[in-house]
């Protein structure tokens, strides 16, 4: 099985134009998003960061938002803004949330590396940085057994990926043209058929028979094993150290410059929240798994939740190289044109963060404001 190849050559290339119909979405669930601010408590004698009144936080109803999720749940974002009101609004699919960083509806996000270098070319670089990292892991290749035996087999199937163009979509195509198969980015078509399949109704699909197995995120891959599904590839297996960002924390670039303080304090919040789920990963996974029940009104059974969770891996560092790959796999595929990502990054903040709790500083891949 080849290993994905990085190239990193895109930086310093000319600026980025997204196809038209590129609409690149981590973990997509939807378009839909709500507003979940019924739970922020401010704690007595409190005082407001940066005169704000609140700080809006979007993320994903998705395992691999634990760090939102777990920092929503236990309060950490709320402890560290202090008079400052959290509030949330839950999205269904990145493009969305995209959307409402620009018109100002959320502040800070956690969104996948597609939509985020997405939304940072289209804008010519002006509308978000990236400044911190939350999650690796999370993807797999799940297939019917009975119809698919080994990684050769998956040739003249049908595969679900969650959106056009989105990060699992574009990390099956270049899985497919690694195995040296031919497949047409838009239509789906070819040596494989791409089925682009919502992951709410994955699940069903698989069942009835109409498509062969996913390329998924967590919790739908684990949905999947769940009826009768097997993981006939973990992507982790095809990076360098087992690691590559599947989520990432954005904001938008006139906030960090106007509200500093308070940008400081939601990666405060999401450092601790990762220590705190390292630290206690059984109750973590209760608090996430009570996060997405009072967020969707569904908690996810045992034998989804379990593998779901041992699959993901939080962490601090945004894994800048491995996001330049997942550029360069996009522009391969045909999906993107070749963009300049220097700038992306402003990780100035979350350092300050990391050596004030003596941690290790993370680097930005030379992708970091100038």
């Amino acid at each position: 099985m080849p290993a994905i190849r990085s190239t990193l050559a895109r930086r310093g290339i000319a600026a980025a134009v997204a196809l038209p119909l590129l609409a690149l979405a981590a973990c997509s669930y939807g378009s839909e998003s709500k507003d979940d601010s019924s739970k922020a408590k401010v704690a007595a004698g409190s005082k407001k960061i940066d005169g704000l009144d609140s700080v809006k936080i979007g993320y994903f109803g998705n395992l691999t938002h634990a760090t939102a999720l777990v920092a929503n749940q236990k309060g950490y974002f709320q402890k560290e803004l202090g008079a400052t009101q959290a509030k949330y609004q839950i999205f269904n699919a990145g493009p969305s949330e995209i959307e409402a960083l620009n018109s100002g509806s959320i502040d800070i996000g956690w969104i996948g590396p597609s939509p985020a270098i997405n939304g940072y070319t289209k804008s010519a670089g002006k509308n978000l940085r990236i400044i911190g990292g939350s999650a690796s892991g999370g993807v797999k290749l799940v297939v019917d057994p009975k119809k698919i035996k080994s990684l050769k087999d998956v040739k003249g199937k049908k595969i679900a990926t969650p959106q056009l163009g989105n990060t699992q979509d574009v990390a099956f195509l270049n899985w497919a043209a690694e195995q040296g198969w031919k497949v047409d980015p838009q239509s789906g078509k070819g040596d494989v058929s791409v089925v682009r399949t919502d992951n709410k109704i994955t699940p069903d699909a698989f069942k009835s028979g109409s498509i062969d197995g996913a390329w998924v995120p967590e919790p739908t891959a684990s949905k999947l094993v769940a009826e009768g599904g097997k993981v006939l590839l973990d992507e982790r297996d095809l990076w360098p150290d087992k690691k590559f960002v599947i989520t990432n924390i954005i904001v938008s670039q006139k906030f960090l410059k106007e509200h500093p303080k308070a940008v400081e304090a939601v990666l405060k919040a999401s450092v601790d929240t990762n220590k705190w789920i390292n630290a206690n990963p059984d109750e973590a996974k209760a608090a996430a798994n009570k996060q997405l029940e009072a967020d969707s009104g569904k908690a996810l059974p045992a034998d989804v939740l379990d593998p779901a969770w041992k699959s993901i891996q939080v962490t601090d560092d945004p894994l800048a190289s491995t996001l330049d790959t997942e550029a360069d796999h996009a522009v391969k595929a045909g999906l993107l044109e070749k963009p300049t990502l220097t700038g992306i990054y402003d990780l100035t903040l979350l350092n300050k963060v990391l050596k004030a709790e003596g941690q290790s500083t993370v680097d930005d891949a030379g992708l970091g404001v100038k």
